[in-house]
């Protein structure tokens, strides 16, 4: 760094101190000050929830977890789309100390085994099925002993730490508990057993497992704290200027810190509205929501807000409550952010960057910035984080509008991932900065622009993949002998996956196949849109891939080079 360059370091402090409190304390304090307000609105189901009714529920839930044994530090693994009993095992596990293990409703047998087991989850709440997915067929298969055993009484050779199995839903099925047969459960323990369990409680506890996919291997599973979501979600919706007269619609998936943390948290923390369009995101759904319970705040990905605009009947519905939302997880087009603002009526949108690891924001743009920072910025520093831009290979900070590796520090750092050091090591240096290998610049006032990433990560519609995990599983193919997975531009979801395959000599396989093989096994966003079989992978002197030379050569093959010059944040 030059003596005369402003370093690339940035801090935003805040007139409001951290909140120093749990999950629980903080919906007992919301409750006695908005305790009429709407908290949950289920728009599929109909189904309403004050806050003091909301808190209620989440009690007896909380009362039943305690019941079938699951104590503090426990962990309780959900694996559901959009529910309202979702955002009711989120705080009732939180009310009683256990930990929230978030399961990615895409994932299959494989994916599932991994998270249940890497976790050690005791107790599993699941959905019955979404459109083809079979949830307890797929279970079943991971856990074949579930047929024959009693609720609460599980024993697995797979998952030895598993005992409980809650089905959300009226439907009772082999060893699991029908959800009004779990809530019933809680009758036997008084609240003053709650409440002793509550006040036990402390904010530095790590509350939620998120599974996120790491630079190699199997997804690993952050650890997050009271003190790391709570503050994360309060100082977002701070940045929105949420209050108790507002009504955020909620599409993005709650196994997210985007649901979970920004949406759940984020209402909770300000009084505000939580309402559920439906399971999974459907444009429709959002849109009519939105018209009817007169939200006034929508959260999406870009793709989500892309399907919203497009729809045929977009410009049948009345809009104009809206004020304020995020749009994260994927660069945004310009022309979609500007279209958001004038259509939608959102012309408070902000742009939020972060992570899992971060809980998960980083940054974020105010919601007073022009146009242009919205779009070609993710936003100076979150309220209390550290951000600093370093050289890649050295370390050292650069100076403004130099590119390196964006870091952070603060609050909201995850405490590590679950029984992982070294996985943690990797991702958090000795001074507690978090590198997160996405490239950035930074300018003097701090708002920081994502310009590429150093891991080989790709996003696609939203959902972080890492090429190392699908190449692990497609080396499980009998006919593999090496593959190699990157990513390639997409109108509609930003990036779709390719995988290069070098064939064991003799085999013979088609694109086909290799998808077929990864059906039913992984989630589908993680299946390569295209396969591409080879002899040999363009590589350095010294023998690594180069990956920029597969993905030139993709692009120029598929007839990708528009995609790969639109423009986006």
């Amino acid at each position: 760094m030059t003596d005369s360059g402003k370093p690339s370091y940035a801090y935003t402090g805040s007139k409001t101190p951290l909140l120093g409190l749990t999950i629980p304390d903080l919906l007992d304090q919301t409750t006695a000050r908005f305790p009429d307000n709407e908290a949950l609105v289920d728009v599929p189901s109909g189904r309403r929830w004050t806050y003091r009714e909301f808190r209620d529920t989440c009690r007896k839930a909380a009362r039943s977890f305690m019941k079938l044994g699951v104590g503090s530090g426990d962990r309780v693994g959900i694996w559901a789309t959009n529910y309202p009993e979702w955002v009711i095992v989120q705080f009732s596990t939180a009310m009683m100390g256990a930990v929230l293990v978030n399961i990615n409703p895409a994932y299959r047998t494989h994916e599932l085994e991994h998270a249940l087991a890497d976790s050690e989850s005791g107790t599993l709440v699941l959905i019955e099925r979404f459109k083809t997915s079979d949830y307890i067929s797929m279970f079943c298969e991971v856990c074949p002993e579930v047929r024959d055993s009693k609720p609460g009484q599980l024993h697995a050779e797979s998952l030895p730490h598993m005992r409980n199995v809650v089905l959300i839903g009226d439907r009772s099925c082999p060893g699991a508990f029908a959800w009004p047969e779990f809530m019933r459960l809680g009758e036997g323990v008084s609240d003053e057993e709650l409440m002793q369990r509550q006040s036990c409680l402390d904010s530095d506890d790590v509350i939620n497992i998120q599974y996120t996919s790491g630079t190699t291997g199997l997804p690993k599973g952050a650890s997050l704290t009271h003190h790391n979501i709570l503050n994360n979600g309060y100082f977002v919706g701070e940045g929105l200027r949420l209050a108790d007269n507002d009504r955020l619609c909620i599409p993005v998936p709650f196994y997210h810190c985007f649901g979970m943390v920004l949406s759940n948290l984020a209402c909770v923390t300000h009084g505000a509205t939580m309402v559920l369009p439906s399971e999974s995101f459907d444009p429709l759904a959002t849109l009519q929501a939105v018209e009817k319970e007169k939200c006034t705040a929508l959260h999406g990905v870009p793709t989500m807000f892309i399907a919203e605009l497009e729809h045929p009947e977009f410009g049948q519905f009345d809009l104009s409550s809206l004020r304020t939302g995020i749009m994260a997880g994927a660069p945004c087009p310009v022309e979609v952010m500007r279209k958001v603002n004038d259509l939608m009526h959102a012309d408070e949108v902000t742009i939020a960057y972060g992570e899992t690891e971060a809980s998960p924001v980083a940054t974020q743009t105010p919601f007073d910035a022009s146009l242009e920072d919205r779009t070609s910025t993710v936003g100076p520093p979150l309220p209390f984080v550290e951000i600093k831009i370093v050289d890649v290979d050295t370390g050292r900070v650069v100076p403004c509008a130099e590119q390196g590796e964006i870091c952070y520090r603060g609050y909201s750092i995850m405490r590590g991932y679950y029984n992982n050091p070294g996985g943690t090591a990797e991702v958090i240096d000795k001074a507690g900065w978090l590198h997160s290998g996405d490239l950035a610049t930074m300018d003097e006032r701090g708002y920081c622009r994502i310009t590429g990433r150093a891991k080989e990560m790709v996003i696609r519609g939203g959902e972080n993949i890492y090429p190392r995990e699908i190449e692990e599983f497609l080396f499980t193919h009998p006919k593999v002998k090496n593959v190699q997975v990157i990513g390639v531009p997409d109108k509609k979801y930003g990036e779709e996956l390719q995988a290069w395959i070098q064939l064991k000599e003799g085999e013979s396989a088609t694109p086909e196949e290799i998808k077929e093989f990864c059906k039913g096994k992984m989630a589908h966003y993680k299946i390569p849109r295209y396969v591409k079989f080879v002899t040999d992978f363009p590589m350095t002197i010294t023998g690594k891939v180069q990956k920029f030379k597969m993905r030139e050569t993709a692009i120029k093959e598929l007839g990708l080079e528009a995609e790969a010059k639109r423009k986006t944040a």
